[in-house]
């Protein structure tokens, strides 16, 4: 073998290694990859009534506040659920009872839909792509009261073993009436309203006591208090606003606010009891 053909036969012995190593490293990324993208790829679902794509971060203002109930509030009406043995078997330890005015001991206001009514007039903001969740779980919609965007997706799920029906009732033109029947676990719908309209109505006619309402805006500027009465609107531009509470049995509220010269604000507001 001459000279020539030793450096040849050299050369094709590092090209054949090399290609080896290289087919073993694509090898094991080619597998990991199919692991991460199979069963184990699956996008995570948001918890119900919440989205994962926040509003881009942008400095502005947390506006926080409570809403309290002054006065006796009524008594919670217990839920009759026994005519669907699933629905009544669903709640073991205690019955069910109406989610329409809920108080905490000190009279926090829980399921007010919050919202900037006027002030950003001329604005736009982006719709997050995911979805916010609508849950029927217990024979109860989880959550009771939610916001989302106009245009985002409205994933709806059913988590009983048990024949339920989203049936929404909008009034603006332009946002369409679903009513989707759902008759076992697992399965999911999406729909999205193409209009604002506080609020939207979404009603179970196998189930009457399930009720739920949509708040659907055109911007992100929205919150629904929790069970302390308690909301946080992050990143508000600083401006005047009209600052609007919806609660389903006491109406609406507005108070006006101008928010930029520090960080943080707080409003709070207060109804009646024996209002309606």
């Amino acid at each position: 073998m001459n000279a020539a053909m030793r450096l040849a036969s050299v050369f094709l012995a590092v090209a054949f290694l090399a290609s080896g190593c290289n087919r073993g490293g694509g090898g094991d990324a080619a597998e990991h990859s199919e692991k991460a993208g199979g069963e184990a790829a699956k996008p995570a679902v948001p918890a119900p009534g919440h989205s994962d794509a926040s509003p881009t971060p942008a400095p502005g203002v947390t506006l926080s506040g409570k809403v309290h109930l002054i006065g006796q509030p009524p008594a919670p009406s217990v839920l009759k659920m026994d005519a669907d043995a699933v629905c009544s078997k669903a709640h073991p330890d205690s019955p069910p009872v109406s989610q329409e005015v809920v108080v905490d001991a000190s009279g926090n206001l829980a399921n007010v839909f919050v919202f900037v009514r006027n002030g950003l007039e001329g604005k736009s903001f982006a719709t997050p792509p995911s979805p916010v969740v609508l849950d029927q779980k217990g024979c109860m919609y989880t959550p009771h009261v939610l916001g989302m965007m106009v245009n985002q997706p409205l994933k709806m799920l059913n988590s009983d073993p048990t024949l339920h029906n989203i049936h929404a009732h909008p009034k603006v033109d332009g946002n369409k009436e679903f009513n989707l029947a759902m008759p076992r676990p697992g399965l999911e719908h999406t729909r999205t309203f193409t209009k604002e309209e506080i609020m939207i109505p979404v009603k179970c006619d196998v189930h009457p006591w399930m009720v739920s309402y949509i708040g659907v805006l055109v911007h992100p500027f929205f919150a629904v208090t929790d069970h302390n009465g308690s909301f946080k609107i992050p990143d508000l531009p600083a401006g005047t606003y009209t600052i609007e509470t919806w609660h389903e049995k006491y109406g609406a509220q507005t108070q006006t606010l101008t928010v930029g010269a520090t960080p943080t604000a707080e409003l709070d507001f207060s109804y009646q009891a024996g209002g309606s």
